[in-house]
């Protein structure tokens, strides 16, 4: 884990790779869980026969659901103690490459692509890609923002 001492200390690590989360489990109640939570109860998170049958050949996770992932899995990659709160502030763009099968492990790979001051603090700009472990493409890539205040 990369700790940051301040915001100048963050800016002095545009370009570069942060490094990789702990793996996660997609395991069906952690699936389930996210689809009770946001009211989507879409049969290919829930109907394990059903979605045997699908081009996935298993339930597979939330595209949001990977997303979501995202802002705890950075707090186990950096650490930001240094500012007094930081929010999530955005994203710039999302793609799902690849579904995420049940029972699949993944992680966060993280890259800081820029910082942008403001009055009070800096927004900081990551490229993040939540990787599949034994998978080529990747379940989730984001330009995340973060603001981090002072």
């Amino acid at each position: 884990m990369i700790v940051f001492d301040s915001t100048a200390d963050l800016t002095d690590h545009v370009g570069t790779h942060l490094g990789s989360s702990p793996w996660v489990t997609m395991d069906h109640q952690h699936i389930r869980g996210f689809g009770e939570a946001t009211h989507d109860f879409n049969w290919i998170h829930f109907d394990a026969e059903r979605a045997a049958a699908s081009p996935f050949g298993s339930i597979i996770a939330h595209g949001y659901h990977t997303l979501a992932l995202i802002g705890g899995l950075i707090q186990q990659t950096i650490d930001t103690s240094f500012c007094s709160v930081g929010l999530n502030y955005g994203l710039n763009r999302v793609r799902f490459p690849a579904a995420v099968p049940v029972d699949s492990r993944v992680r966060l790979d993280l890259h800081l692509t820029d910082t942008l001051p403001f009055d009070g603090g800096v927004d900081a700009v990551y490229r993040c890609v939540i990787e599949i472990e034994n998978d080529d493409k990747p379940a989730c890539v984001a330009e995340v923002i973060f603001r981090y205040y002072d």
